[in-house]
């Protein structure tokens, strides 16, 4: 059972993405909200995919930790390298797959040639790198804090929202950027953990 676990969730996390893409045209001309980064609910669902947001959270866990569970305590920095990591990755995915933010092109799917400006990612969506930082981020609070992990996501999940509302990506964008996270933060977790079990003999 547990070797199809595996599966089961690519096949999930393939099946979101078609579904993302099918979404992509009704989204772009019903999912906007006009001035979203100016109101504090925006402000705080747009900084969650920032590293600005996710350092002190690792700073002030790790510092706790250190006094609550000291053998324990690095785990904290993960909540830092796992967002920047998603985004890292998030970046380097736009490089590839190419395609152009949908404001440039009133909602239409434009790719750019890999000879113009083949290693700037000005101006590409897929993924979000907003919404990769902040899936990241939650993945691994939710194993940090498994009570706790709900909550996460569903900033994480406002984050991706308020992308598509500001019209900066697409839906397809920040699906692919939350698998993406939460692949990077489930990777990084299974590493500590397996690196912190005794060797058996």
């Amino acid at each position: 059972m547990m070797t199809r676990r595996p599966w089961v969730l690519a096949a999930g996390a393939g099946a979101a993405v078609l579904l993302a893409f099918l979404l992509d045209p009704w989204i772009w001309l019903h999912g906007e909200l006009p001035g979203i980064y100016e109101k504090d609910w925006g402000r705080l669902l747009r900084v969650m995919g920032s590293l600005v947001v996710w350092f002190p959270f690792a700073l002030a866990v790790w510092l706790e930790s250190r006094a609550t569970a000291p053998e324990r305590a690095g785990r904290a920095w993960l909540l830092l390298f796992s967002p920047a990591l998603a985004g890292l990755a998030a970046e380097l995915l736009k490089l590839v797959f190419r395609r152009e933010r949908p404001g440039l092109h009133d909602g239409e799917y434009v790719y750019r040639a890999f000879t113009d400006r083949p290693f700037d990612t000005h101006d590409l969506g897929l993924p979000s790198s907003h919404a990769a930082v902040a899936f990241g981020g939650a993945a691994i609070v939710a194993r940090l804090f498994p009570r706790a992990g709900p909550i996460a996501y569903v900033l994480a999940a406002g984050c991706a929202l308020s992308r598509i509302m500001a019209r900066a990506h697409f839906l397809s964008d920040v699906t692919v950027a939350a698998i993406v996270g939460v692949v990077v933060g489930g990777f990084l977790w299974y590493r500590v953990e397996r690196s912190s079990r005794p060797m058996e003999r």
